[in-house]
């Protein structure tokens, strides 16, 4: 009787081409991710404070449109005016109806600038809008009293 030796069971070994595969396409999910997941805010924005304020969960999609102290609307880091901010709305709802937008206007802003926002959201049939907020800091509690 004659048995055959098994051939080709050499030397196992580690195939890395098929792991740099995953590891790209895993480097490409969480780049694209981190981007829809940034959380847009101006440095110079200071949100006017309430005590119930609290940091909501970002909605997908959701467009935020800040409003300078002066005035001025800047959305995706781009300063746009009126007509620019109207026709970035009007195509928002003709592509995505219900389109969730954040208002986030410096605490000093006049109120006509926010209003005129509003009124641009209404024109264009959008109707899910929510205001930023800062939350009230506590009072420092480490003890100290004044007087002596």
């Amino acid at each position: 009787m004659k048995f055959r030796k098994r051939q080709g069971a050499g030397e196992l070994s580690f195939q890395i081409a098929p792991m740099i595969d995953v590891v790209f396409l895993l480097l490409c999910f969480f780049v694209t991710s981190q981007v829809f997941s940034q959380w847009e805010s101006e440095i110079d924005i200071k949100l006017p404070t309430a005590e119930s304020g609290q940091t909501p969960q970002r909605l997908p999609g959701e467009i935020i449109i800040n409003v300078r102290a002066d005035g001025t609307k800047v959305v995706n880091s781009q300063v746009l005016d009126l007509p620019q901010l109207q026709a970035l709305l009007n195509r928002l709802v003709g592509l995505f109806p219900g389109q969730p937008i954040l208002i986030r206007a410096d605490k000093t802003t006049a109120y006509e600038h926010i209003i005129g926002v509003l009124d641009m959201c209404r024109q264009a049939d959008l109707w899910n809008i929510s205001f930023a907020t800062s939350q009230t800091e506590a009072p420092a509690a480490d003890g100290a009293t004044d007087g002596g």
